[in-house]
């Protein structure tokens, strides 16, 4: 094999794609923990398709890799992938033809962000409960909020190896508790339809959140979609400031609803552990800690005591989607090498 055969083999192309970035590197397979590099973050508005992407990113690195795997953010049982927050399709065999790929693996995003989760150290977790060892047997319930709300299962142990179940668990639907949610979930039935987890638990949810508290009993301002809904890192950044009530109001009864939602998580898992991941909460790990998430996460009458011993951690990793992409493409080679 030349020396550029060899390196086309063993330097891959992994991406992670959510509805608002489109995340690239290349990675190393050779070694024991695959190494990345020539990280990208490009905006999905900026590109038609993932195509388009994909070969802007190819061409600014100059390597055409053999293989590639991408985490996208949507269900991925067929040829045919539909992003589920950017209008974004495609076919996986005409994407691997289009990028002259020998290899082609397409992911569900969180389950890359699985496959990462016993990769990464204690340097790249920060623990809200519990200690790090929950996570060296599963299961582990992963999920966060970033674009959409990500959901998946990681079953098995670091003795005997890990297997990722990838879901859909953020669509389940949103189950309130107390007047102001209520309220929420009225606000949001009134402009959506069926009221789901995500649509709280993800970056607009945070900003219809704060609109909803804003508008109060006032539904006409969510039939209105020319309203004006603010941006969410305004008001993390507001909230965090401690200047505007409205805000952390907000971004305290999203803590709370996620609380809830990981708690109800890891009782369907029968989760030892759950960790929260997600481009949204490591911005605010402090805040999440004082607020009510963890008296929402054992707010389940009789099941309490059951997770009071459930570790919570938050990755902190800059890049776990990318990481996964690569550990499932590494492992990939390894089972068909076995």
């Amino acid at each position: 094999m030349t020396i550029a055969a060899s390196k086309r083999w063993s330097l891959a192309m992994v991406a992670d794609i959510g509805g608002t970035n489109a995340r690239f590197a290349l990675a190393d397979l050779r070694q024991s923990q695959p190494r990345l590099s020539r990280q990208q973050v490009l905006q999905c508005s900026a590109f038609a398709s993932l195509q388009h992407a994909a070969e802007h990113y190819l061409q600014d690195v100059g390597v055409r890799p053999a293989r590639a795997a991408l985490a996208v953010a949507s269900p991925v049982g067929s040829d045919e992938i539909r992003l589920t927050n950017r209008a974004w399709s495609f076919s996986q065999r005409e994407l691997q033809r289009r990028l002259g790929l020998d290899e082609l693996h397409v992911l569900n995003d969180f389950g890359a962000v699985a496959q990462a989760v016993p990769a990464v150290g204690p340097g790249d977790i920060a623990t809200l409960h519990g200690e790090f060892d929950s996570l060296l047997q599963g299961p582990v319930t992963v999920l966060g909020p970033g674009t959409g709300l990500g959901v998946a299962l990681l079953v098995g142990d670091a003795a005997g190896g890990w297997r990722v179940i990838e879901t859909e668990g953020g669509h389940v639907s949103f189950a309130p508790l107390g007047d102001e949610e209520y309220l929420i979930a009225r606000w949001l039935n009134a402009r959506f339809g069926r009221v789901s987890a995500e649509r709280l638990l993800c970056g607009t949810g945070l900003s219809h959140i704060h609109a909803a508290l804003v508008a109060g009993d006032d539904l006409s301002l969510a039939l209105d979609q020319r309203a004006a809904i603010l941006d969410p890192a305004e008001i993390v950044e507001a909230a965090l400031g401690g200047h505007d009530l409205m805000a952390r109001r907000a971004l305290a009864r999203f803590c709370a609803v996620l609380g809830s939602v990981a708690g109800d998580a890891a009782l369907i898992h029968g989760a030892r552990s759950v960790v929260i991941a997600g481009g949204m909460v490591p911005r605010f790990i402090p805040f999440l800690r004082s607020s009510a998430f963890r008296e929402r996460f054992l707010a389940k009458g009789r099941m309490a005591v059951y997770l009071e011993s459930a570790g919570i951690h938050v990755i902190t990793h800059a890049a776990p989607g990318l990481l996964g992409a690569a550990i499932y493409l590494r492992n990939s080679t390894r089972r068909k090498s076995a």
